[in-house]
């Protein structure tokens, strides 16, 4: 601040409460719309919404077409020790797709000693790699944060019959 700005201050002893709303003071509106009027403005806007299509997603972007087919292709696979596949078992972090359709798997294991750690997360690519329209995929395994029962879908939980 300069020192040729200076802030005036005024002390109140008291202020007023503010008035309370009241719906006599609410302000109508000039025309009044019938009901039927105000339902076909309803239907209008209904129609409009209904015509209105969805916006098509990037096949390579988040939600697309190709992300979806790399998803189903990792529910195929299943824990050797628990009958439920890897995608709601919770183990599959993240699924990512490029402009160029490479795809980055981000994935961890039930725990860093699991018997399958070598052999898993290399289905895992290989299942990736092989969706029709995928360059490349790559695998990442991270055990942080950790897997927990949490992680699993309610799916995955009514077949261990946790729910």
């Amino acid at each position: 601040m300069n020192e040729n700005q200076k802030i005036a201050v005024e002390e109140v002893a008291a202020v007023a409460p503010p008035k309370r709303a009241r719906v006599e003071d609410a302000v109508e509106t000039p025309v009044a719309e019938s009901p039927a009027e105000k339902l076909e403005r309803k239907r209008d806007y209904l129609e409009g919404f209904l015509q209105k299509k969805p916006e098509q997603a990037a096949a390579g972007g988040p939600g697309g077409a190709l992300q979806e087919a790399v998803i189903a292709a990792l529910q195929e696979i299943y824990d050797p020790e628990i009958p439920v596949n890897i995608y709601d078992l919770g183990l599959i972090y993240g699924v990512e797709v490029d402009e160029e359709s490479d795809v980055i798997v981000t994935m961890t294991l039930t725990t860093p000693n699991c018997p399958v750690a070598e052999s898993m997360p290399a289905e895992v690519e290989l299942r990736a790699a092989s969706v029709p329209g995928v360059r490349d995929a790559e695998v990442n395994l991270v055990f942080d944060p950790p897997w927990d029962p949490a992680k699993m879908s309610d799916e995955a939980r009514l077949e261990l019959g946790m729910l």
